[in-house]
């Protein structure tokens, strides 16, 4: 009998259900001889032992669902070896749980604070496999992760719509796109989404030069300007700052994001009315595209692959358009950012598209 657990970490997406969904149908030789443990609401549901046996009717029709059938939480990893409130050691709790229903293996879908723990965990001895989510396709080790394409697709929709509306009032918009600390989602919305300045928290902006951008559009006739800008986009000036002092300053500032601070200080230099939407959330809801489908599906039925050889210990990657295996170890608590002076964003300057920089 192969007893398997699984759980899904950190922000949603739309893929998760895809993914697991290809773990187990890609373990569907195993038969009557397989059972799947499913933690709620992710590590919370390890540490206290709240999971429920899970049957292939549970992972049917789920390919096209977004979020996850079995919870999310977050849980930092820089509190896991922390006691929780009632002094229960969190490590142990989670170790004594896998033993308690005898698992043979974790399947953990999550992202940068989820990888960083699951790989606590395999250092612990348990057997881990972890699939990369994240809709900000930020983590090391992988050319893509589930969820970005679909997040992509909300994210250049958002700023299609905005485009109409800009244009009828001769506006400047500011879309505020998903993106802490790194910028590949709004790289890639702006470029398929047509704006005119990209701000990512890769190159660092002065806003003059953002500022002067406008300027320009506005003297070649060109009545609205299109921003799309990370929600960790960052000044010049701030990123000169210790991280005390950034930490400071963003007590003291009026504005809710950058976004805001941006629309204002533009505002303030053109003249122009300017106006912010922020998708939100919504760049992680609905049903995932066909690309993170297929995705999941080759994940999943890579990752049911080193279950059966007992290959442990690994991040199922996708490297040059095949499944590989990457160990944990060597990538856990690494994060991939975008290089300023890399191929796409050469492109999209040359086209003129203002990084601010």
């Amino acid at each position: 009998m192969a007893r398997i657990g699984m759980l899904t970490s950190g922000g949603d997406c739309q893929a998760l259900n895809a993914a697991m969904r290809g773990v187990v149908k890609g373990l569907g030789n195993l038969g009557d001889q397989l059972e799947i443990y499913g933690f709620l609401d992710g590590y919370r549901g390890l540490i206290y032992g709240d999971c429920r046996l899970l049957t292939s009717k549970d992972f049917s029709g789920i390919l096209t669902r977004g979020g996850t059938i079995l919870g999310t939480s977050r849980q930092p990893f820089k509190l896991m070896r922390e006691p929780d409130e009632n002094g229960l050691d969190k490590v142990e709790a989670m170790k004594q749980t896998y033993s308690k229903l005898d698992l043979d293996c974790l399947v953990i879908l999550g992202g940068n604070g989820t990888q960083k723990t699951a790989n606590l965990l395999r250092e612990e001895g348990l057997h881990i496999i972890h699939l990369p989510k994240t809709i900000d396709n930020d983590i090391y080790g992988t050319d893509i992760t589930f969820g970005f394409q679909s997040a992509l697709e909300i994210a250049t929709n958002t700023i299609d719509c905005i485009h109409t509306t800009a244009a009828s009032h001769n506006r400047v918009f500011v879309v505020e796109i998903m993106g802490h600390k790194v910028g590949w989602l709004p790289l890639h919305a702006g470029i398929a989404g047509g704006a005119d300045i990209i701000l990512i928290p890769e190159i660092p902006y002065d806003i003059a030069k953002v500022v002067e951008a406008v300027n320009h559009r506005t003297s070649q006739g060109k009545g609205f300007t299109i921003l799309a800008v990370a929600e960790g986009a960052i000044s010049i000036e701030n990123a000169a700052k210790s991280k005390k002092e950034f930490k400071e300053y963003k007590r003291t500032v009026q504005w809710p994001s950058v976004s805001y601070e941006v629309a204002d200080r533009i505002a303030e230099a053109t003249g122009c009315e300017v106006r912010v939407t922020v998708p939100g959330h919504m760049q992680r809801g609905g049903s995932p595209c066909p690309y993170d489908r297929v995705l999941c599906t080759q994940l999943g039925a890579a990752a049911a692959l080193a279950i059966e050889e007992q290959d442990y210990g690994c991040m199922i990657a996708m490297v040059n358009g095949q499944t590989t295996r990457v160990p944990l170890g060597e990538v856990a608590g690494k994060l991939k950012t975008i290089d300023p002076n890399c191929q796409l964003v050469q492109e999209a300057k040359q086209i003129g598209i203002c990084f601010g920089d």
